[in-house]
């Protein structure tokens, strides 16, 4: 009980200190809300008209900064996030997010899962069988390919599957624009078809990472007592690899598959910038272009209570998986 307070604890603060930033940071920064909408509507907008449209958006500059601070506090966790004054001016944040939202997880959210079931598979069998053709040749294949960045692979597969063969594959957004949202098998094979490449880049990009540490953990594992007593025991191969070895070589990735559905949330930005796909990434690198100051504070929060959420929930999964990490000291 004591392990869940001291976590709790951690994450109360941590997301407090995340939130006071995102505040704060905005204040600091060159330009400022009045200024972007000025450059927006071309001067053609006098400045007190500038100031009552803001002020109807909820930005209030003379009020007192400490009440402004209660406010914003208030309002990220009622879900008032304000609204848009970018590209989409006057439309909710919350609206914003809602309909990017379904797209990143479903295609950053899903990508990273199966690189990292795909990964840690793996890298068990890799070090199950050190120094066979699985590990000399995948580890060292999907590592060079972790390096590569991931905007530059994702031109490459357009060229590949898109470009030289007259559009086999789509290139770009999320769905057939000629066809209508609905749960139509039409409709569903067009998503599925337009995510193959995105997904295809985080897929390459990042499924190096968990095959390299798992099969390193893994062979570190494979020489501990228990391994040695499982065998002398007579059980199985096979229940010797995952119920011995595999099952406490995963721990140490927890912590990193947590950050990464974390991560999830803020989605690939350069892999949905290529690919025009409009998630969450894109919607930041939208709102930073139009300094839509109201949708950056959202997403950055959104982004920050996400990682939190990841690394407490993998905390809670590792003390529960591995009683020692319960233990003081």
């Amino acid at each position: 009980m004591n392990y869940v307070l001291r976590r709790l604890g951690f994450f109360v603060l941590t997301l407090w200190a995340a939130l006071t930033l995102n505040f704060f940071i905005p204040k600091f920064m060159p330009g400022s809300p009045i200024n972007a909408l000025r450059d927006r509507t071309r001067g053609k907008v006098s400045p007190a008209a500038l100031q009552q449209m803001l002020t109807a958006y909820g930005f209030k500059p003379h009020q007192n900064l400490f009440v402004q601070y209660l406010n914003y506090l208030g309002d990220m966790f009622s879900g008032h996030w304000g609204v848009s004054i970018g590209a989409t001016l006057g439309t909710p944040v919350s609206t914003l997010i809602g309909q990017a939202l379904p797209w990143t997880l479903g295609l950053v959210g899903i990508a990273t899962v199966l690189a990292f079931v795909l990964g840690s598979l793996i890298g068990i069998v890799a070090a199950w069988r050190r120094g066979g053709k699985v590990d000399s040749i995948l580890p060292s294949v999907f590592v060079v390919t972790s390096a590569l960045p991931y905007f530059w692979v994702g031109l490459l597969l357009i060229l590949m599957l898109s470009v030289w063969t007259n559009g086999f594959l789509p290139s770009d957004f999320n769905y057939d624009n000629t066809l209508q949202p609905s749960l139509s098998p039409g409709f569903i094979g067009s998503v599925l078809k337009h995510a193959i490449l995105p997904a295809g880049t985080i897929l390459i990009t990042s499924i190096g990472g968990w095959i390299l540490t798992m099969r390193n953990n893994m062979i570190t594992t494979l020489a501990e007592d228990y391994v040695r007593m499982g065998r002398a025991k007579g059980l199985s191969n096979r229940r010797i690899m995952y119920g011995y070895a595999a099952r406490n070589a995963m721990l140490p990735n927890l912590s990193g598959f947590a950050m990464s559905l974390g991560f999830v949330i803020s989605g690939a930005i350069l892999v949905e910038y290529v690919f025009n796909y409009p998630g969450l990434g894109y919607l930041l690198y939208n709102a930073v272009q139009n300094t839509d100051y109201p949708l950056m504070q959202a997403l950055f929060m959104l982004f920050t209570a996400a990682v939190l959420i990841a690394v407490l929930l993998c905390d809670f999964a590792t003390a529960w998986l591995d009683p020692r990490a319960r233990a003081k000291g």
